[in-house]
């Protein structure tokens, strides 16, 4: 994975240094994290709050940044802002406020990026474009809270450049963003079938599950 991430990184003329493999091992076993643990990784990105915090449990010498890259729900904030490095799928102030008043008693604000629905696919999360300068301006006030960029889970597409285009355009949102005083460093974006494309377009961090774990149990 880390070949393949080179490579794509080199025929985007980019540094592969700077693109950060997140391990989703998502209804993986604990087992399965701990080999790739011992193999290199250091980042490590689950959908569910109690899964978790039983792999974190089970696993309580292994050093890794934990990401949480599910939709979250309120009520789960407080477990998420005490064991969590880094929120992936902020895409409502109340939970963003919710998060907030949860890191109280962190030594590190969390960093958290926004979730951005791209396409017409209201069953996913995120918020709309036409909203996210809102939301990422309140969010950025948020004590606790460290704003580093934007997150999307695209519609589904087989052409690289259909895939790049939806890429694309979150990058661009990230560029207008700048233009309104919110400098973001973060591109969470790519998985197993468009990393390259990902890459491509200026991901910081793909988040990849089955190219990495196999199928999931």
């Amino acid at each position: 994975m880390r070949a393949r991430i080179a490579a794509a990184a080199a025929a985007a003329g980019r540094d592969p240094h700077a693109i950060r493999l997140i391990g989703v091992s998502k209804l993986q076993p604990v087992a399965a994290i701990s080999e790739a643990l011992d193999a290199g990784l250091e980042d490590v990105g689950e959908n569910f709050v109690q899964e978790a915090l039983q792999k974190m449990e089970a696993l309580p010498d292994r050093t890794a940044t934990w990401h949480f890259i599910g939709t979250l729900q309120s009520n789960k904030a407080r477990h998420v802002a005490g064991h969590f490095d880094w929120v992936h799928s902020v895409d409502r102030l109340k939970v963003a406020r919710r998060l907030s008043d949860q890191c109280r008693d962190r030594t590190r604000p969390l960093n958290v990026c926004i979730q951005v629905r791209l396409g017409d696919e209201p069953t996913k999360a995120g918020v709309l474009e036409e909203d996210l300068g809102a939301l990422a301006t309140a969010v950025s006030t948020l004590p606790g809270l460290s704003l580093r960029g934007l997150m999307c889970v695209p519609p589904p597409e087989t052409d690289p450049q259909r895939q790049r285009a939806w890429f694309r355009r979150l990058r661009e949102l990230r560029d207008e963003l700048a233009t309104q005083g919110l400098s973001l460093d973060t591109l969470s974006m790519g998985m197993s079938a468009d990393l390259e494309a990902a890459v491509a377009e200026g991901a910081t961090h793909l988040r990849i599950g089955t190219a990495l774990f196999g199928a999931r149990l």
